[in-house]
């Protein structure tokens, strides 16, 4: 059988334990001169360019030729990697970055034992059958290095994210076009350079580089330099791929591997993995939204949410490292591992409920983005404490503040998993299945359509009665997120000097235009058209009066903007206006 070496300091004789996937240093079965003296090498040179496109474990696991029971060890945390082998351990931080990898692969020579040493009567440490400290020793190695070019370049939200891509990997296809002159300038044409300004780069490899890369142009003139990094007869090449022999054709006594794991376990806790990956990254780009500079609050709850996920994570990976040696070595059965994975589909850290909890998050965040867009020209406070600070400085007689009720809200399904948590580390919690889940589904304010129309509604009215009193120095809009209000959405408080008059405020709305629908003799009818805001009528609809067009005080709308506010929201008012 063979295994990636992975970046591991591998040599012939080496015993080998695949039960954890570990090397066995400090131990040789044979004596360490003759091994050199019986050992056969082979030159075997080939070189590889390869283009990966795809981020998953999977195709990771492919690019550096790792096999199934190997892949299972690192998901697991068992195999410690290095050199460019630390690729595997490379992923996004968003899923707003496009990335491109690509994979430089040559081999040099090929290394292995004689058949001379293959027989009990030559091995020097006999007790190694005895003790079972190795399943398996190196027979063989195939030496050569290997380098990943990580290329990623940030989407925005107006950019194809598809399109950036094929666009990058466009770019990275042309990289064995490019040439260093005798002065080590890289010649690329202007377009290039500029295609290339938003590249960023992260090079793993098992090349010793003075820097490594961090932009495009410096990972082209790196790449030319990788033949040569490798010494004129390949003296730095690395262990790329390891040959092993069970100790058992040496000595029937020696400790076997009883069982590896199955291709589906395996593919399964692939995809545990991957989806909490997911979750981390949707996790980041959410908490860079400038909503939750705004509101610290939305922040503090999805990172709480990352990091119950990232303890859940490491939780796991324990478990399989402690499942896995001892399924091969038969002292488990391969049921304990399904149901380890079974126990996860079932627990409130299913896939599912954690994907629903982070979507309905996203949500929220997206309509208080456009409520922030609408009141672009509102100073929003984060916080109650800075929301008092403001208004001991406030000269204005009134203050008008927009207060989001909800945000500080309790998230029991947050709670729960963090009672979770800690039933994993054995202790009890008061909170049955059905509660926690019961919580979970418990819907939010951002889900309630009546609650979403009034504070559409309320918004709206806030910034008409906002930009009618801009100019005013008797009165400052605000808004900010309280707590402990019980109720759903957003309110509009009003102050009158620091004191709250009311926490259920009203401005008046805009009315509509006048529109001539008669004229007669001595003066003309007109129509006074709905407002855009469905307010509290302050008359019935048709009634006809005459309209004395006077400023409104204090706060209000200007005879300049708007007739007297009390005419608001109507549906039809009609107006009789006689002439002097």
């Amino acid at each position: 059988s063979y295994v990636a070496a992975l970046g591991r300091p591998f040599h012939l004789g080496m015993l080998y334990d695949c039960r954890s996937d570990s090397l066995v240093p400090g131990v040789m079965l044979w004596d360490p001169e003759d091994l050199v003296k019986d050992t056969l090498e082979n030159s075997q040179h080939n070189t590889e360019f390869k283009i990966h496109a795809s981020d998953s474990i999977e195709n990771k696991s492919s690019a550096l030729n790792i096999e199934a029971s190997l892949k299972a060890s690192f998901l697991g945390g068992l195999v410690e990697v290095g050199g460019s082998a630390n690729f595997l351990k490379d992923t996004k931080t968003s899923k707003k970055q496009a990335r491109v990898t690509l994979q430089y692969k040559t081999t040099t020579k090929f290394k292995q034992l004689s058949m001379n040493h293959f027989g009990r009567g030559n091995v020097k440490c006999p007790y190694v059958f005895d003790q079972g400290i190795a399943t398996h020793v190196v027979t063989a190695i195939l030496y050569g290095a290997q380098a990943f070019f990580v290329f990623d370049q940030e989407v925005s939200e107006n950019e194809d994210h598809q399109n950036i891509e094929g666009n990058l990997q466009m770019m990275v296809e042309k990289i064995n076009c490019f040439s260093v002159d005798g002065k080590g300038t890289l010649k690329m044409t202007d377009d290039d350079n500029a295609k290339a300004e938003n590249f960023s780069c992260k090079f793993y490899g098992d090349f010793a580089l003075e820097n490594n890369p961090v932009s495009f142009q410096e990972a082209v003139k790196v790449y030319t330099m990788l033949p040569k990094l490798l010494g004129e007869r390949g003296e730095h090449a690395v262990p790329v791929q390891i040959w092993l022999l069970p100790l058992t054709y040496l000595d029937s006594s020696a400790t076997r591997v009883g069982h590896e794991i199955s291709l589906g376990l395996v593919q399964e806790t692939q995809t545990v993995l991957e989806e909490l990956s997911g979750l981390q990254m949707q996790c980041n780009d959410l908490m860079n939204r400038n909503v939750t500079s705004h509101f610290p609050e939305i922040g503090t709850k999805v990172k709480d949410f990352k990091d119950m996920c990232l303890q859940y994570k490491s939780i796991f990976q324990t478990s399989l490292s402690e499942i896995l040696p001892l399924i091969r070595g038969g002292g488990k059965e391969e049921r304990e591992l399904a149901e380890i994975l079974k126990r996860k589909q079932q627990s409130l850290f299913n896939s599912n409920t954690l994907q629903k909890w982070l979507d309905s998050k996203e949500r929220e965040i997206d309509i208080l983005q456009i409520i922030i867009e609408v009141m672009k020209d509102t100073t929003m406070l984060t916080s109650e404490k800075a929301f008092d600070i403001e208004m001991f400085k406030s000269k204005a007689k009134y203050v008008v503040c927009f207060a989001f009720t909800s945000l500080n809200d309790k998230e029991p399904y947050l709670r729960h998993l963090s009672e979770y948590l800690k039933t994993l580390s054995g202790v009890n919690t008061v909170h049955t299945e059905t509660e926690r889940r019961q919580d979970a589904e418990l819907p939010r304010w951002y889900f309630l359509k009546d609650v979403l129309d009034t504070m559409r509604r309320q918004v709206y009215l806030f910034v008409d009665f906002a930009e009618a009193n801009k100019d005013s120095t008797n009165a400052q809009f605000l808004s900010t997120s309280v707590s402990g209000s019980g109720h759903k959405g957003g309110k509009i408080y009003l102050y009158k000097d620091s004191k709250k008059q009311t926490d259920n405020f009203e401005p008046p709305s805009k009315p509509g235009k006048l529109r001539a629908i008669e004229r007669t003799h001595d003066g003309m009818t007109v129509e006074l058209e709905k407002s855009h805001l469905d307010l509290k009528k302050k008359m019935e609809s048709g009634k006809r009066k005459l309209v004395p067009v006077t400023p409104v005080k204090s706060l209000g709308y200007s005879q300049k903007q708007h007739m007297r506010s009390e005419f608001a929201a109507t549906a039809v008012n009609m107006v009789k206006v006689k002439k002097a």
